[in-house]
């Protein structure tokens, strides 16, 4: 089973940026699809955005324009660049890989946006 790593959480300012970056431990190139979640405080995790084996990628509305899931295939990594962000984008962001009938997740970095 795949391990992931997130990083790169924090405090930010709303109107501020941040990378997310997320490290598996075996070849990206060999998962079907990665994919950024969040969970805030009292709702259910959500869908932030996915990028495919084949490159294609999906957006929530709520992020689309502002947020961009990348990855690295030489350092098994997949980013999530976070741009404008907002207070209501506070959540612990987690990583999951999907490859076959296996999903894997990360344990999550925590987001804070004060306003």
């Amino acid at each position: 089973q795949v391990q992931l790593v997130e990083s790169g959480g924090g405090l930010v300012q709303a109107g501020g940026s941040l990378r997310l970056s997320c490290a598996t431990s075996r070849s990206i190139l060999s998962i079907d699809a990665m994919a950024w979640y969040r969970q805030a405080p009292g709702k259910q995790r959500e869908l932030v955005a996915v990028i495919t084996s084949g490159g294609s990628t999906n957006y929530a509305d709520s992020v689309k324009g502002r947020f961009a899931i990348s990855r690295d295939n030489a350092k098994n990594t997949v980013y999530l660049q976070m741009n404008s962000l907002k207070p209501e984008d506070t959540a612990v962001y987690y990583c999951k890989a999907s490859y076959g009938s296996i999903q894997s997740w990360g344990k999550g970095t925590l987001v804070t946006v004060s306003s």
